[in-house]
């Protein structure tokens, strides 16, 4: 599939930089499984592209970064809908955000919730505009994203605060994100794409070569989350289809409050 025939994501490439936007606005930029596998490419696109420096992922519209897995799709037909190898391949989309051996800036407005707070996490920079909303949202929905999605955020603000965000599914402020160390700077939303031009030019001026070998050193101290992560979705699945899971699914999609009430147990 070339970015020519993508229908959920837009993929250019403009002096040195690539940039991967999120076309589904109308959806809160969630993503079905087209839409992870359009990124997926992208991700090697711009990997193989000797004219690429930096990649910036972000998404459409005003709204939102991206709001994670398509929920209306998940209620409509049980899963996130049709791929190319008949997988869901979000796991292969964490790996080649971190395996891409260049530097991944997240451009983040409106919503980063859920998944999609998980993909700029796994980014190696972001940058916030002044509109943008971060947090959790997997247990309110039945749902949870371990392995680096609570590792790795962990490693980037602390223990104590990563357990809030997941524990309670708050919604936090740029500020807040910046104060914790989630993000890298927040700037007016008008500015959002100048500052990561800006930003994407100053690496364009450091070595390639060095750039690589200091991304996979730092990936290495985390590595080992992606092995929990791989048994975090067979955990997942299994759950996924439990009458606990599909509640929450359902109040989200009827727009009323989960009642996980009748699941505790010992």
């Amino acid at each position: 599939m070339k970015p020519e025939e993508f229908t959920d994501v837009i993929y250019e490439v403009d002096n040195g930089l690539a940039t991967i936007t999120i076309n589904r606005p109308d959806r809160y930029n969630a993503f079905r499984a087209r839409t992870v596998d359009e990124l997926v490419l992208s991700f090697k696109y711009a990997w193989a592209d000797d004219q690429v420096g930096t990649i910036c992922l972000t998404g459409a519209g005003e709204k939102a970064f991206c709001t994670g897995g398509d929920q209306k799709q998940r209620m409509e037909t049980g899963d996130y809908g049709p791929s190319e190898s008949g997988l869901f391949e979000v796991d292969a989309l964490h790996r080649v955000i971190r395996d891409v051996p260049k530097p991944v800036i997240a451009a983040v407005k409106g919503f980063a919730i859920g998944g999609g707070h998980v993909l700029h996490l796994l980014c190696d920079l972001t940058i916030s505009a002044d509109t943008a909303v971060y947090g959790q949202n997997g247990p309110r929905v039945g749902s949870f994203d371990a392995g680096f999605g609570t590792g790795l955020m962990a490693r980037a603000i602390g223990e104590k605060r990563a357990r809030e965000i997941w524990f309670l599914c708050r919604k936090y402020s740029p500020q807040q994100a910046l104060d914790w160390g989630l993000v890298n700077k927040v700037v007016p939303a008008a500015d959002l794409q100048t500052e990561v031009r800006a930003w994407a030019d100053e690496i364009m001026q450091l070595s390639s070569t060095a750039l690589k070998v200091l991304k996979q050193s730092f990936n290495t101290d985390t590595e080992h989350f992606a092995g929990i992560g791989q048994m975090a979705y067979s955990a997942l699945k299994l759950f996924g289809e439990s009458e606990e899971a599909q509640e929450g699914i359902t109040a989200f999609n009827e727009k009323r409050k989960p009642n996980f009430a009748a699941y505790r147990s010992h």
